[in-house]
C-alpha cells in the first residue's frame, strides 16, 4: 500500500500543531511501515497536557509516502489515548485504506472482563448439571433403542429399506477382516492363562489340568470377551467415525430429506453384521486361545499334544460353547448400538468426531464388562 515510490524510505514522523484552540492536528511523514518500528505516543501526550482544553485531534497525511499495519497500529493507540481523555479522534484526513482497516478493526468490540478467569461453579449447580445432562443422554439412548427396534421389526417383515450390497460389506469388514487381530490377541490370551495356571498347578504336580483352565476359561469368559473388546475398539470405533463424518457433512440430513430413515439405512446393517460375525469370531477366538495354551503345555509343562487335547474335551461341553456364544451376541449388539449411538449423536466438527469415535469405545467397553458380571450371576443362578 504504497502512496509513491522512493529509492529511500524516511523514517515515520509526526508533526504536531494546533489549528485552533481545541483541536490539534497531527501532521503524518515518511514511510510508516513496521520495519521502522512502532512510534511512541510521548509527543502526543506532551502537547495534550500542555493543552488541557484540547477536545479535537485530526490527522494530515499528505506528506506520507507508504505505509503498513504500523500506521494502523498508531493510529489505533491515539483513538484509545483520545477515548481516555474525552477527545475526540476524526478519521477523515487518512488514506481510505487505513479507515477501511480501522473499521474493521473496531466493528465488534472487545467484550468487558473477557479475560477475566472464569468464576467456580457451585457444587449443586454441578450436581444439577451433571443430573440433566444424565437425563438427557439416557432420553436419547431409549429414543435410540427404540428406532433400533422398529428397524428390526421392519427387517422381519421385509420392509426395511437399506441397501444389501452394505450388509456384505459391513460383514466381510467385522468378519474376515477382523481375523488377524482376533488371532493375536486370543493366542497371547491362552498363553497368559496357561502360564498363570502352570506356574500354580506345577507345585502340586497337577499340570495336566491347565488345559481344563485355558479351555474353560476361553470357552465361558475370555473367547466372547475379548472378541468383544477388540471389536469395540476397532469397529464400533469405526462406525462411530463415519456416521459422525456423516453427520458432520449433513449426508445424514439428506438422507432424511429424501425420506430414508438413517437409522434402517445406516444403523442396522452395521448392527445386523457384527449379530452374525460375533459368534463365529467367538469360536474362532476360543480355539486359537486353547491352540495357545496348548503351546505352554506342550513346550513348558513336558505334555504331550494328545495328552493336552484330549484333557481339553473332557473339561468343556457344549453348555460351555453356548455360554460364551449367547455372551457374544450380546456383545456385538453392544458394540454396534454404541458406535452408531455415539456416531448420531455427533457434532459438526471434526473435534466432535475424535470425542464421538472415543465415547464410542469407552461406551461399548464398559457395558461389555457390566453385562458380563450380569452374566456371571444369571449362569450362577441357572446353574450354567
Amino acid at each position: 500500500m504504497s502512496l509513491s515510490q522512493h529509492t529511500v524510505a524516511e523514517s515515520p514522523k509526526i508533526n504536531l500543531f494546533r489549528s485552533e484552540e481545541n483541536s490539534l492536528t497531527i501532521g503524518l511523514e515518511g514511510s510508516w511501515r513496521i520495519s521502522h518500528g512502532l512510534h511512541s505516543l510521548q509527543e502526543l501526550e506532551q502537547e495534550v497536557e500542555s493543552a488541557p482544553g484540547l477536545r479535537l485531534i485530526v490527522f494530515d497525511s499528505e506528506k506520507l509516502t507508504e505505509w503498513d499495519s504500523n500506521l494502523v497500529t498508531f493510529v489505533l493507540k491515539v483513538m484509545d489515548y483520545g477515548s481516555g481523555k474525552n477527545i475526540e479522534v476524526v478519521k477523515d484526513g487518512l488514506p481510505d485504506g487505513v479507515v477501511k482497516l480501522l473499521a474493521l478493526a473496531t466493528a465488534v468490540p472487545e467484550q468487558k472482563d473477557a479475560r477475566k478467569s472464569a468464576t467456580r461453579i457451585p457444587l449443586l449447580a454441578r450436581i444439577g448439571g451433571q443430573t440433566v445432562a444424565f437425563g438427557s443422554a439416557l432420553t436419547e439412548m431409549v429414543g435410540f433403542l427404540g428406532a433400533i427396534f422398529l428397524a428390526f421389526l421392519k427387517l422381519f417383515a421385509g420392509k426395511a429399506r437399506f441397501r444389501r450390497v452394505d450388509l456384505v460389506l459391513f460383514i466381510q469388514e467385522c468378519g474376515v477382516q477382523a481375523l488377524p487381530i482376533v488371532s493375536l490377541i486370543s493366542i497371547l490370551v491362552g498363553l497368559i492363562l496357561a502360564f498363570v495356571g502352570a506356574v500354580q498347578l506345577r507345585m502340586f504336580g497337577a499340570q495336566i489340568y491347565v488345559a481344563d483352565l485355558v479351555g474353560i476359561g476361553m470357552t465361558r469368559e475370555m473367547g466372547a470377551m475379548m472378541s468383544a473388546i477388540v471389536m469395540a475398539g476397532r469397529t464400533g470405533a469405526a462406525y462411530a467415525a463415519q456416521l459422525g463424518t456423516m453427520q458432520v457433512n449433513e449426508e445424514i440430513d439428506a438422507l432424511q430429506t429424501l425420506g430414508l430413515s438413517p437409522v434402517e439405512f445406516l444403523v442396522l446393517p452395521r448392527t445386523l453384521a457384527l449379530i452374525l460375525m460375533m459368534p463365529l469370531l467367538c469360536l474362532y477366538a476360543d480355539f486359537m486361545g486353547i491352540l495357545g495354551g496348548g503351546l505352554i503345555g506342550v513346550g513348558m509343562l513336558n505334555l504331550s499334544l494328545v495328552e493336552y487335547f484330549n484333557e481339553t474335551k473332557h473339561a468343556i461341553s457344549l453348555v460351555d460353547f453356548n455360554a460364551g456364544l449367547v455372551k457374544s451376541v450380546v456383545f456385538g449388539i453392544i458394540v454396534a448400538l454404541s458406535g452408531c449411538l455415539r456416531g448420531m449423536q455427533c457434532g459438526r466438527s471434526s473435534a466432535a468426531v475424535g470425542v464421538a469415535t472415543t465415547s464410542a469405545v469407552v461406551t461399548a467397553i464398559v457395558f461389555i464388562i457390566v453385562f458380563d458380571g450380569m452374566f456371571a450371576v444369571i449362569f450362577d443362578i441357572l446353574g450354567i
